[in-house]
């Protein structure tokens, strides 16, 4: 694994142009004994040192970041892997119990299907008599004398 800030482009601080830099002379003191040009340089080396140790302070708090982070994820790992969230005779509990809940339901579902089919049985049977009810008196022989 690599040790470097994976910082993005757009957050990242960056070094600028001289231009964002330069200082300008407007206030010196007549008693100074430096010239403009030297103190701006001055200003400017001053100005890089703070930039570069603001820079270096960033790169070790994003290294600290991130190494804090993989060592929480590490222990939040082992701590699930070392509990037992799960006791296993409470799972076969539960597995238990749900089959004797399948086993009373199907049951019921047996005795429920078993009536529905005697019902159906029961008026097959009387559609059956009825039809040949209806036969027979369709095809009895006419009562009447003219025919």
């Amino acid at each position: 694994m690599s040790t470097e800030s994976q910082v993005p482009k757009e957050s990242a601080i960056t070094t600028t142009d001289t231009e964002d830099t330069a200082i300008t002379p407007e206030v010196v003191s007549e008693d100074s004994s430096k010239t403009p040009s030297e103190i701006q340089q001055e200003t400017t080396a001053l100005i890089e040192a703070i930039r570069s140790k603001a820079l270096t302070e960033a790169k070790e708090a994003g290294e600290l970041a991130r190494e804090n982070y993989l060592d929480t994820v590490r222990r939040i790992r082992q701590d699930i892997e070392e509990r037992k969230l799960f006791d296993p005779h409470r799972i076969d509990e539960a597995v238990k119990y749900i089959q004797t809940e399948v086993e009373k339901d199907w049951e019921s579902v047996v005795k429920e299907w078993n009536s529905v089919v005697k019902e159906v049985s029961s008026f097959g049977d009387r559609l059956n008599e009825a039809a040949k009810a209806a036969w027979e008196i369709l095809t009895a022989p006419s009562k009447d004398k003219n025919s």
